[in-house]
């Protein structure tokens, strides 16, 4: 009786790991070994990686309100404390979008807090 493999499932399985590993550098991208270790540890990293792209775009938002904020006479920490206190419920990316392409909009905004 001839031996039976099931080289469709094998060769597919291989074939999935090589496509990951598509562009990787030397043996990484064309030896199975390799290749199944180095792929495990991209998905490891690009699953951090959706966390650490959320982290650093708030941080961004923060860094344009604050250089925003500052030319006209306020810190981050006093507008952000003096719109909670009036109710002005708007989040960090909406702001740094506001201080980056609408400057009067966000002057007028500004002034409201202020007053």
């Amino acid at each position: 009786m001839p031996r039976s493999v099931n080289a469709v499932a094998s060769k597919a399985r291989r074939k999935k790991i090589f496509k990951q590993a598509k562009g990787f550098y030397g043996k990484r991208k064309n030896v199975l070994t390799v290749a199944k270790n180095i792929v495990e540890k991209g998905l490891t990293y690009s699953y951090v990686g959706r966390k650490v792209k959320k982290r650093d775009y708030r941080q961004l938002w923060i860094v344009r309100i604050n250089a925003a904020v500052r030319a006209e006479g306020l810190t981050y920490n006093q507008f952000i404390h003096k719109l909670k206190q009036k109710g002005i419920d708007i989040d960090r990316k909406i702001l740094a979008d506001m201080a980056m392409n609408n400057a009067e909009s966000f002057k007028s905004l500004i002034a409201l807090v202020k007053a």
